[in-house]
């Protein structure tokens, strides 16, 4: 039963946190960042030890290198003197540094290559990290731009639904305006066929035949001839000149 209960347990919690890592996918992003960090000091803390002893090899098989060059010389100075019991037990040591040399040597080639294997793997596991990172950046931007595209795109579907449904309001309030600008236009013609044009052409007549007498008076005045004027305006002159005279 208890079993049974954590188990269902640790399903709530995580589909809770993948619900959570759904939501903020950059905030898990960093943390793999993060996680790769540390990976990559503790793989060169291990990479450290190793060339440690790679050093050590190297050291001891100097060291070696060195012995077996006394012990050659020894043997070969004690040989000479003709001390054979001292030169044997010199060549017999001279042996035994031989092949720890050459065993030191051997381990130091291999540790060597093994050396440079964990770097090149390391170099290559840390470039297809960050290109796995670098492809998920990029993944993010384009889903950001892609929900910002699908979120703009919802709210124009909104905005002309919603226009849409006002073109009933939009239709009338139309129909209402051109009525009353038709009535208006009806009763502007009403007016302007009802005016009386009769008193606004003589008025007219008035004027020019004064502004024709006016000019007769100033060019007789200053002695000035005047050229005929036209049929129009001497029928209209005569007329002025009678109503004057008639009011005189």
């Amino acid at each position: 039963m208890f079993r049974r209960i954590s188990n269902l347990f640790r399903g709530f919690l995580s589909l809770f946190i993948s619900g959570l890592e759904k939501e903020n996918p950059e905030a898990l992003l960093e943390v793999e960042k993060e996680n790769l960090r540390k990976q990559i000091a503790q793989y060169n803390q291990g990479l450290a030890s190793h060339a440690g002893l790679c050093e050590k090899l190297i050291s001891t098989v100097k060291q070696l290198e060195s012995q077996e060059r006394d012990l050659k010389a020894k043997t070969t100075a004690l040989l000479r003197a003709n001390a054979r019991d001292a030169a044997g037990q010199a060549a017999l040591h001279f042996q035994n540094v031989s092949r720890q040399l050459a065993e030191a040597r051997s381990q130091l080639e291999a540790a060597e290559k093994t050396y440079k294997e964990l770097i090149k793997s390391r170099d290559v596991a840390i470039k297809a990290a960050q290109d796995k990172i670098e492809k998920l950046k990029y993944a993010l931007d384009d889903l950001k731009i892609k929900k910002a595209t699908a979120e703009l795109n919802e709210m124009a579907s909104g905005m002309i639904t919603e226009i849409g449904g006002a073109g009933d309001t939009l239709d009338r309030l139309h129909g209402m305006v051109e009525e009353e600008r038709q009535k208006a236009a009806g009763r502007a013609r009403v007016a302007r066929d009802s005016m009386d044009m009769s008193d606004v052409n003589l008025k007219e007549a008035e004027q020019q035949a004064l502004a024709e007498s006016a000019l007769a008076d100033f060019a007789a005045a200053e002695g000035i001839a005047l050229d005929a004027p036209d049929a129009a305006a001497e029928g209209a002159a005569p007329a002025a000149r009678t109503m004057g005279q008639a009011e005189g």
